[in-house]
């Protein structure tokens, strides 16, 4: 897709509205699923896309198209549906400094290098060795690559040529023992070529053992504990439990969340910072949002004291702050809206070492295989937990859910270690129908005390230490 700069903005000076903005992209991706027996998918496609945006006192239009023929057409219909719900008294959408972005990703293996029997071939040796296993019930490989040419121009004379290329991988096995089902994953993405999927053979060993080896470890007993959580789950937890709660579109539209989100509230102890930036080089990372705002570093939370929020144009104005690039769409074909980047809580001043020996009694809960928020209230369920006693990792345990509420929680942080590592992968954020999301999200080890722990014996209180 060849993109006349000159001509599209001819045609955006030519729209009469506050704001208004072109999106364009040409994507090429490839997509393969192998099972334990069977190849589900392996597919390969190329697509073109776009759309236009214009908003006119409170009211946006939007239209999107698959051919740059029909780009006059959606500008003529999102105007016009942007004049029919005008509201006197609307905020104004204002201009912004305008930006041009022309980037590349860089990568040492084109995914255009590599044919798709090459793919498949390294898929299946994948695959080989998570089937090892005579307890391992079933196996999933799943890898995804995509070229995007994206391409974006606004009112603010804002010009974006981006080519991203993305690869990634996920590996996941389920061990069976008489009733018990184990499951267990691990997921490889970044911006980059094929150099980031090759050689992953020691992350596949580490699936099918840590999955055998769970089937036939002991459930946690559940109850109130100390806990450590390693910095995969830290990053999970500040992402769905808190990060969705800083959207600004979230906020704005929810009165419960308008009297708990208040700037200048504290949120945890002194030590306790969290960031989203998506400047950062993680799966998260964007060149500039969808509104032409270049991201930036925005802390949520500093010293302990609510900071910020994400924001969009729209959500900035209304509530009276500035926009921090986070309005994001998940194709040229959906609408921004305020979204997370890289989200992750920053490096505390103690040392692992020093969490275990605090902590004495307890438990380490590793990895995140999903969970669930509702407000303030989350559960996430790690991927296992060990036994902790007297500062030293004991016994492997399954079977884990950590529940409670997320601003509680944060206050009972009681040490946060200096190892911030982010983590991202072929998963993404969920929001308003569109995902998977690129994002990323970590922190370091972090100590917290009584979090209830469900387990063996769910609905017991008795503290363990």
């Amino acid at each position: 897709m060849v993109v006349d700069m000159t001509m599209v903005q001819k045609k955006l000076k030519n729209i009469k509205a506050e704001y208004a903005e072109i999106r364009m992209s040409e994507d090429e991706a490839v997509s393969i699923h192998l099972s334990k027996n069977m190849v589900e998918t392996c597919k390969a496609g190329k697509t073109t896309q776009g759309s236009v945006r214009v908003y006119n006192r409170g009211c946006w239009g939007f239209v999107s198209f698959t051919t740059l023929d029909m780009m006059d057409y959606a500008i003529t219909h999102a105007q016009e549906l942007s004049n029919l719900q005008k509201k006197d008294d609307a905020v104004t959408i204002a201009a912004m400094q305008s930006n041009v972005v022309n980037k590349k990703t860089k990568v040492l293996k084109p995914l255009h290098s590599v044919s798709l029997e090459e793919k498949m071939e390294l898929m299946h040796r994948y695959n080989a060795i998570l089937k090892r296993s005579q307890l391992v019930e079933n196996t999933n490989v799943v890898y995804r690559d995509s070229i995007a040419h994206y391409y974006m121009y606004n009112t603010d004379e804002t010009s974006v040529d981006y080519e991203s290329s993305f690869c990634g991988i996920s590996f996941s096995a389920i061990a069976k023992d008489g009733t018990v089902m184990q499951p267990y994953g691990e997921s490889i993405a970044q911006y980059g070529g094929f150099e980031l999927v090759e050689d992953n053979y020691a992350v596949a060993e580490k699936v099918v053992k840590t999955a055998t080896e769970l089937v036939k470890a002991e459930q946690v007993q559940s109850g109130l504990y100390n806990v450590i959580a390693d910095p995969k789950l830290a990053g999970v937890f500040i992402h769905e439990a808190f990060g969705h709660l800083s959207e600004a579109d979230f906020i704005y539209e929810n009165p419960r969340m308008k009297e708990l989100m208040v700037i200048g509230r504290r949120f945890g102890p002194g030590c306790l910072q969290v960031i989203d930036d998506g400047s950062l080089p993680y799966t998260g990372y964007i060149p500039i949002d969808d509104e032409g705002i270049q991201p930036r570093k925005t802390y949520l939370i500093k010293d302990g004291i609510l900071t910020g929020r994400l924001h969009s144009r729209e959500t900035a104005i209304k509530m009276g702050e500035q926009p921090t690039g986070n309005a994001r769409a998940i194709s040229c074909t959906a609408p921004p809206i305020v979204r997370m980047t890289n989200t992750y809580i920053d490096n505390g001043n103690a040392t692992v070492d020093e969490l275990f020996d605090r902590l004495g009694n307890g438990l380490y809960v590793v990895g995140a295989l999903g969970g669930q928020t509702n407000l303030e209230m989350f559960t996430f369920t790690p991927a296992y937990a060990y036994e902790v006693k007297r500062g030293k990792k004991k016994r492997i345990l399954r079977d884990c859910m950590l529940s409670g509420n997320v601003f509680m929680t944060l206050m009972n942080i009681d040490a946060i270690a200096d190892d911030c590592t982010m983590y991202g992968g072929l998963g993404g954020c969920g929001k308003q129908g569109q995902a998977p999301l690129p994002v990323s999200s970590g922190g370091p080890h972090l100590l917290i005390k009584n979090v209830l722990i469900g387990g063996k014996g769910a609905g017991g209180s008795k503290k363990k230490s």
